[in-house]
């Protein structure tokens, strides 16, 4: 029976099997000290609180009772491992040691090595070595903090507190190697979106019927071959599709409030789990997800939302999440109402200025937005069975690229334009 949860770093315990189709402990010092300043930055400032954080999963399947073979997140985990294990013998026993434990198929000294580390054997083998690189990067990232005991206490309370690891524990009968082949060696990272689909189709949901998980499986590939569509893809997002493992992200993100550039890799993710945690029906969060993928798709085929939300999103005055929160709680002619007056705002001017004023060295953004607004609009004026706006060709038409350019700029940089009637220059 999978599992899929979430939990605090400090509640890891058990005892993890290390099989012999993976490679030792391999993380250098880039690795190990990206992860202490992550934890570190969350600290709260000024009275704030701390904020929190999900590291990515760790992927186990189930030996025994407290025993479990580790099949991703190794080098996280061997990590944490050290991590604690310095923060006990710095403090002499007043923080806990670590309440798990490595074992290893193939290389069995490694886990004594990691009770007793001795950094004078590092040379003895290649785990040792970056074993003892990673105690040393820990060390002396603790000494460079500050206020050494603090730090050690902040760092313990953060993962006590604020940082949970994403725990996925697969079936009994799944395929462990292979399963780590995709992971690992595939480089196919487990995604958000993923671990959300997960949560839903998880044998532990006992309140959801199997023909519910069914149809949930079904509506989610339907959607996620939808959003390949690009003129519907390149409506909603500047961001190339690449971007994203799958396209399904860009809808979770949307409910999440998730931006594209969020360090926080699973906080899609640990929205959702948080809402199942809090008791939500599952059944009902996969219909508001179901509701929002149609409100998208009946954007899209409305040809005066189309060129309104297309205009807002692909000048770069609005993303797709400002507009879907502007939508919220509001009835259709609200938000028309509301589309028109962000439009009008992205190429207002200020004062006694006037689009002549605009220079291409200065304005060459508000000259793009303005030319762009201009062809939307004479085909979203042109009515519905002449002809659509092709948002996905101006963003990457062609090579993949933007190839779209500005013409009919005055010979001494202005901007050709009418002030009174609008009338401007075209996108080629």
């Amino acid at each position: 029976m999978s599992k899929l949860e979430t939990k605090f770093v400090n509640d890891i315990a058990g005892k993890f099997f290390v099989p012999s189709y993976q490679r030792g402990y391999r993380w250098c010092e880039s690795e190990v000290k990206r992860l202490l300043e992550d934890v570190f930055a969350l600290k709260g400032r000024g009275g704030q609180p701390a904020k929190n954080y999900c590291l990515q999963p760790i992927v186990v399947k189930k030996r025994s009772d407290d025993e479990f073979e580790l099949i991703d997140g190794q080098q996280r985990l061997t990590t944490l491992f050290l991590i604690y294990k310095y923060m006990n013998e710095f403090s002499r026993g007043f923080i806990a040691p670590p309440t798990f434990a490595l074992d290893y198929e193939t290389r069995p000294d490694s886990k004594d090595f990691l009770s007793n580390i001795n950094v004078d054997l590092r040379d003895k083998n290649i785990d040792f070595f970056f074993i003892a690189n990673a105690c040393e990067v820990i060390e002396n990232w603790f000494a460079a903090a500050g206020e050494l005991f603090l730090t050690i206490t902040t760092i313990k309370t953060l993962f006590a507190e604020n940082v949970k690891i994403i725990w996925y524990e697969v079936d009994a009968d799944e395929d462990a190697a292979a399963m780590f082949t995709r992971l690992n060696i595939g480089k196919i990272p487990l995604t958000s979106a993923e671990l959300v689909k997960a949560a839903f189709l998880s044998n532990e949901n006992r309140n959801m019927s199997a023909q519910r998980q069914d149809e949930i499986a079904l509506q989610w590939d339907n959607i996620e071959k939808s959003l390949h569509d690009d003129s519907l893809w390149y409506f909603l997002t500047n961001n190339a599709a690449d971007k994203y493992q799958t396209r399904i992200d860009l809808v979770l993100d949307l409910m999440s409030n998730k931006r594209l550039d969020d360090r926080d890799k699973y906080r899609t993710f640990f929205y959702f789990d948080e809402l199942k945690r809090r008791g939500d029906d599952l059944s009902e969060l996969w219909a508001k997800i179901v509701r929002n993928f149609l409100l998208l798709k009946d954007w899209r085929e409305s040809h005066e939302f189309y060129h309104k939300i297309g205009y807002l999103v692909a000048s770069g005055y609005k993303n797709l999440a400002d507009i879907y929160a502007e939508s919220q709680n509001k009835s259709k002619r609200e938000f028309l109402s509301r589309l028109d007056e962000m439009i009008r705002d992205s190429v207002k001017l200020s004062g006694d200025e006037n689009y002549s004023d605009w220079n291409y060295e200065k304005d060459s953004d508000r000259i793009r937005r303005l030319l762009l607004l201009f062809n939307v609009e004479s085909v979203r004026q042109n009515g519905e069975q002449s002809q659509w706006f092709p948002f996905d060709k101006y963003k990457f038409g062609g090579a993949g690229k933007n190839s779209w350019s500005l013409e009919h700029i005055h010979s001494r940089g202005q901007f050709a334009g009418n002030r009174h009637t609008g009338t401007v220059a075209r996108l080629a």
